[in-house]
């Protein structure tokens, strides 16, 4: 079983279909968007003809979101499942930092609620509140926000889903009453959210094993059983190595003529969204496409294994783009990256300039991005 072939296609990078970003998020469950530039990319690239700009119009038209529903880290997900997955997997990462953040920041249950109350009068009534804004309300009502001690009352309070990102203004992230932007969200009892993330995970991730669900989820490893039982119907196992693959029973798996050549967004799912990432990524290498410090770069991928990164640079009317290969790419390889250069500068609207290789090494993040908290 070829898994890189087989997560390529499950996750729409070599076998995307004609959709919306909304379809693209609620296929992949969640897209790691702690990077938002990058995280516009990692859903544009799968979503056939797609530009920057469909993506930020489906987070202006409230159709998918950006949030913290897992481990702490922030994601877009499809508007509709924001509720229920909030209330699925955020509750053991709050428990899991309370003390730290009574110890750190001063926050505990009496910061939090008089917090509460003051988004709530600030944003009621459809307003959108910048991060400046929203320190800007707290400090108005006595509560600090100085250093990150604003930043992780926020966090707090989408994990709970009081708020969530709104639509950009300019360039500024804004942020919103939840119940106010999906008025109508789905809900689920936890047997059936455990189940129905599991079979999100497993469709569009797959093939993958119980314990890259728990990396990606949080969940606990007997939470995670209680999912992939739940979907059973859903899934199919394969026993790889001594280890229990699942997998969706059908896959259009589409086969690509070699080289075939992909440039992934930082913290893209087909890495990110893994414990074992060795089926795609050299252990040897994987230093220099995640850092000890949870920064994932922008990974330049070759028949299904990760070769290199690549970093971009825009100047007026156009984006250069870098390719860092761990090894030096073969002219066909080079070939083959052009193309794909270009459907990055159709999606962002520019002229691309593909400048020669240079030898591998650290790319920022595409930039524009929001911490993450774990």
């Amino acid at each position: 079983m070829d898994l890189a072939a087989l997560r390529l296609s499950n996750q729409r990078i070599a076998n995307p279909q004609p959709t919306t970003p909304a379809g693209v998020v609620g296929w992949l469950g969640a897209v790691q968007a702690q990077d938002y530039l990058g995280a516009l990319w990692a859903v544009g690239l799968r979503t056939p003809g797609a530009t920057e700009v469909d993506i930020e119009k489906a987070l202006a038209d409230r159709t998918i979101l950006r949030t913290w529903p897992m481990r702490g880290t922030l994601h877009f997900v499809a508007a509709a499942d924001a509720r229920w997955m909030l209330e699925l997997m955020t509750p053991r990462v709050l428990a899991r930092n309370r003390l730290r953040l009574k110890r750190e920041f001063d926050i505990d249950e009496a910061v939090v609620a008089r917090s509460r109350d003051l988004f709530i009068e600030a944003l009621e009534g459809g307003r959108q509140l910048t991060r400046d804004a929203m320190y800007e309300a707290l400090e108005d009502g006595k509560v600090s926000a100085q250093g990150q001690r604003g930043l992780h009352i926020l966090w707090w309070l989408a994990q709970e889903g009081l708020i969530c990102f709104g639509a950009r203004e300019g360039k500024q992230q804004t942020f919103v009453l939840l119940d106010e932007w999906v008025p109508q969200p789905k809900r689920m009892e936890k047997d059936e959210a455990l189940a129905e993330l599991a079979k999100r995970y497993f469709t569009s991730h797959g093939p993958a094993t119980l314990q890259d669900f728990v990396w990606w989820s949080g969940l606990t490893v007997t939470d995670a059983k209680a999912g992939i039982d739940g979907a059973r119907t859903h899934l199919l196992p394969e026993t790889i190595g001594g280890q229990t693959f699942w997998l969706p029973p059908s896959i259009d798996a589409k086969k690509q003529k070699s080289p075939a050549v992909h440039l992934l967004a930082p913290y893209d799912e087909y890495t990110v969204a893994y414990r074992d990432r060795s089926a795609v990524l050299d252990p040897a290498q994987a230093k220099r496409v995640a850092t000890g410090n949870g920064i994932f770069h922008p990974i330049l991928v070759i028949d299904g294994q990760v070769v290199g990164t690549w970093k971009r640079t825009l100047k007026r009317g156009e984006v250069v783009i870098v390719p860092n290969p761990f090894a030096p790419l073969s002219r066909p390889q080079r070939r083959a990256l052009a193309p794909v250069a270009r459907r990055y500068g159709e999606f962002l609207g520019l002229e691309v300039v593909l400048e020669p290789e240079t030898s591998a090494s650290t790319s920022p993040p595409m930039a524009g991005g929001s911490p993450s908290i774990s």
